[in-house]
């Protein structure tokens, strides 16, 4: 380190200037967008009825997409460091804010949701004649 740390937010995000994580977070971004294109095709394929858990992983996939994408064009194009580093806080930051505070209101509400639904079901279908139906019910035949 040759010069003071607030000093290199204006360098440009290159080998030269930044060899020891110019490598390293291009190689991670391309590896976290791969695992969260495959880990997003897994989990809506497992979860295609719940459509509360299906909104999170889209939404955890397109920041992904486009924080990660950008981090590929910052190794091309050799932004500033200020960008790089705030675009990885803000992708990173609006993850963990998708998953820890946006969702869990709808994961509970969706839970009670499902409560609800299972115990109107198990109540309805208690006893067994309610499930067959009676002689007068069903419909006449025409002449």
């Amino acid at each position: 380190m040759h010069l003071l740390p607030w000093e290199y937010l204006f360098k440009s995000f290159d080998q030269d200037n930044f060899p020891d994580l110019f490598l390293p977070l291009t190689v991670a971004s391309l590896i976290a967008l791969v695992a969260t294109v495959i880990f997003y095709n897994v989990r809506t394929r497992q979860l295609r009825r719940h459509a509360v858990f299906l909104q999170m992983y889209e939404w955890l996939l397109w920041t992904a997409v486009i924080g990660f994408g950008l981090m590929l064009v910052y190794y091309v194009f050799h932004f500033d460091w200020i960008i790089v580093l705030s675009t990885l806080v803000v992708t990173l930051g609006a993850m963990v804010w998708v998953r820890f505070l946006r969702f869990p209101p709808y994961f509970r509400a969706y839970e009670r949701q499902l409560a609800k639904q299972r115990y109107f079901s198990r109540q309805r279908f208690d006893r067994p004649e309610t499930t067959i139906r009676s002689r007068t019910s069903r419909r006449r035949r025409r002449r």
